[in-house]
């Protein structure tokens, strides 16, 4: 886990004094070590965050045998170990014991071919000394992040944003098109672009290659298919597939297990981390401490206030499980302290101030690991979320008698989202009216489920998740895992019928399944969803409402040509008084301007 960035140069040599500024911005990904590789015309930078072999052997810029290859690497490639068996039975012969020389020998071995083979997650660049090219990839979900700039005078990539910025490369303007669905709709990377004009990333399950005439368009090479079966067979044994499935996540987080540093544990209470913890709890009495010590480490964020807080399950984790457990409690006092760091963090505006929870979740886990286990990935693919109901439905309609089991059952469970949604959904329509501007199309939730999740895996909601957790992780040089997004399983779950992901109006079913035994009950079955959130409403309406009402009033928001600032303004201090509801778009136009006062105003420190 690292930061990356790089120039390949159309007219002449690279410049090292921008090459290093770039460096610089990415720092904190990569504080074990940095170096710079310079050809002719290309030059690469890395910035290492020491995770397996430790030693100078593993150091970046890494050249191959003949020094025709030099590869920087941000990621792990989990099956590093096998992959290097294989390679060293064709003959290949390794310096170090690090996955990014496996990436090589692959590289030499089978060429693009070799990023079929590999599991894990990866944004890495191979500078070809022979072509005079680079080979650049992103692995299939996009968990490791690659931008780049292209301009008459050549191709620069970065881990972050921030690098092209420090660099004085990025043009000085917001994308208004990404911005605005951001605004309306509070997604991010749903698309090449990004909320920086001039600035594009390379898709997820991607590679390009740069040479003297430019950068190629990416190329896809892997792709998985959604089962749009509404219903299970009769011969679809239920028992078997929970079976599968635990058996592929317990292989998943096995693998990402390996490590030469201490691993630890994000628990929020909820399904899908508490899960995490149990296989990892077992795998340690059945396998050996490995890399996670004697106790297994978990990092949680936890609030006075109770209904936003998860503490009762996580304590009911903690004593079956026995981890040592740390905790800590955010406050509207620390999230104004640390406001601005996080956003310059983040590069983007992000949604809601669930994101800052994970930010101190992993300020906190800094102090005792330097890598963590996560749950992203996993209510994308088993419908987790109550809003994929109504596309479940829509999968039902050719079987009515089903189709009204399902509405009746999940009125039944879930009756209070039902009651609650209608309101919701009115009050952000109505709000879309802060917006200036043609606002882009962005649905989650149309079409039927199977659609519904291989866009929201692909183009949507994860995306986002996956940005967050990257830029929170590394603010604090700590590599965060998914086990969720193990290509296997997600090919697996994909695999199945859609009533394995709903079943009853209960969502995760066939996971739900797959842990009884192994976690607490009460856990298991569940229905509310949670994570790592925050009393956002009550905040923006008592301890943040000093901030909102200084930023809405300021003269700057009301020259926005992005959104109506009287309007804004106006129905906040509704808000606040009493006179109208909360909803997301207030806190997500706050973090809008406060983005743009950093990036674009060059005013850090003048809220």
């Amino acid at each position: 886990m690292c930061g990356i960035a790089g120039i390949y140069s159309y007219k002449g040599g690279a410049d090292p004094a921008i090459l290093g500024r770039m460096s610089d911005a990415i720092a904190h990904r990569g504080p074990d070590g940095s170096g710079i590789y310079c050809s002719h015309n290309a030059a690469v930078a890395h910035r290492r965050l020491s995770i397996i072999d430790l030693s100078d052997a593993a150091a970046q810029p890494m050249p191959n045998e003949d020094e025709t290859l030099i590869l920087v690497f941000n990621g792990e490639i989990y099956n590093y170990r096998e992959l290097k068996a294989e390679l060293e039975e064709s003959g290949h012969r390794f310096r170090s014991a690090a996955d990014s020389e496996v990436i090589l020998h692959s590289y030499e071995e089978w060429g693009e071919k070799c990023l079929e083979r590999f599991n894990g997650m990866w944004a890495f660049v191979i500078l070809d000394l022979n072509r005079n090219t680079f080979f650049c990839a992103r692995d299939r979900f996009g968990i490791k992040p690659f931008y780049y700039m292209e301009t008459a005078e050549g191709f620069y990539f970065a881990s972050e944003i921030k690098a092209f910025h420090e660099a004085g490369l990025c043009c000085p303007a917001p994308d208004k098109e990404n911005l605005l669905r951001y605004l309306a709709w509070g997604v991010l990377d749903t698309s090449e672009g990004t909320m920086f004009e001039g600035v594009k990333q390379l898709p997820p399950a991607s590679f390009m290659t740069t040479g003297e005439n430019g950068c190629s368009r990416p190329v896809k090479y892997w792709d998985f298919s959604m089962s749009s079966l509404p219903v299970s067979p009769e011969d679809l044994d239920g028992d078997l597939a929970a079976e599968k499935l635990k058996e592929l996540l317990y292989d998943s987080v096995r693998l990402r297990l390996r490590s030469d540093v201490p691993v630890g544990t994000c628990l929020s209470g909820g399904i899908d981390s508490s899960t995490i913890v149990a296989i990892i709890n077992n795998l340690i009495r059945k396998e050996g401490k490995g890399s996670v010590g004697e106790r297994q480490n978990t990092f949680s964020a936890c609030f006075s206030d109770k209904r936003y807080d998860e503490s009762e399950y996580m304590d009911e984790v903690i004593a079956v499980t026995g981890v040592s457990a740390h905790k800590i409690s955010p406050s509207t006092t620390d999230l104004k302290n640390d406001l601005e760091r996080l956003i310059y963090m983040q590069d983007e505006p992000f949604y809601n101030i669930s994101v800052y929870a994970q930010y101190r979740v992993m300020q906190l886990a800094s102090h005792d690991v330097k890598v963590v286990l996560d749950g992203q990935g996993a209510d994308e693919q088993l419908a987790g979320y109550l809003g994929y109901q109504a596309a479940y439905f829509r999968s039902l309609k050719s079987l009515p008698v089903t189709l009204l089991k399902e509405i009746f059952a999940s009125i039944k469970i879930h009756h209070g989202f039902f009651i609650s949604a209608p309101g919701q959904l009115l009050a952000r329509r109505k709000r879309r009216s802060f917006i200036r501007g043609v606002i882009p199309p962005a649905s989650r939730y149309s079409g039927t489920l199977d659609d519904v999740l291989k866009n929201e895996i692909t183009n949507s909601n994860l995306q986002a998740l996956l940005h967050y957790e990257d830029r929170n992780s590394m603010a604090f040089s700590i590599e965060s895992r998914v086990p969720f997004l193990d290509y296997r399983l997600v090919e697996y779950i994909a695999s199945l019928p859609l009533d394995q992901k709903i079943r009853h109006g209960i969502t995760k079913y066939i996971l739900r399944k797959a842990i009884a035994g192994l976690v607490p009950e009460r856990i298991r079955c569940r229905m509310d969803k949670m994570g790592f959130v925050t009393p956002e409403e009550v905040w923006m309406k008592d301890e943040l409402s000093d901030l909102a009402v200084l930023v809405f009033s300021s003269e700057s928001f009301m020259k926005r040509e992005y959104w109506d600032g009287e309007l804004v303004k106006k129905s906040y201090l509704d808000f606040k008084s009493g006179r109208g509801s909360y909803s997301p778009e207030f806190w997500r136009i706050l973090c809008a301007e406060l983005w743009l006062r950093i990036f674009f105003d060059k005013m850090r420190s003048n809220f």
